[in-house]
């Protein structure tokens, strides 16, 4: 099984207790840990980028439906906020 895909297993085992206490917001999951909660995508994935470089790591909303993107998209935090 691939790196990721461990992450995203780790998410669906925590997913009830996430949705209970964190619908809505954005988690990222690195070692099959929580790492932290969010309250957006850009926060998520800026700490991410800051901890652990390019990854691999899963970012997630909780409660919203998967999406897959091609390993070619990274995310590039806009210089000018």
């Amino acid at each position: 099984m691939t790196q990721i895909q461990d992450e995203i297993e780790a998410f669906k085992a925590m997913q009830g207790r996430l949705e209970a206490e964190s619908m809505g917001q954005w988690v990222v999951i690195r070692g099959g840990k929580l790492i932290s909660v969010y309250g957006s995508f850009e926060q998520a994935a800026a700490d991410a980028v800051r901890q652990f470089g390019t990854g691999p790591y899963l970012i997630r909303q909780v409660g919203a439906n998967s999406l897959t993107l091609p390993a070619s998209v990274m995310y590039r935090p806009d210089a000018t906020s």
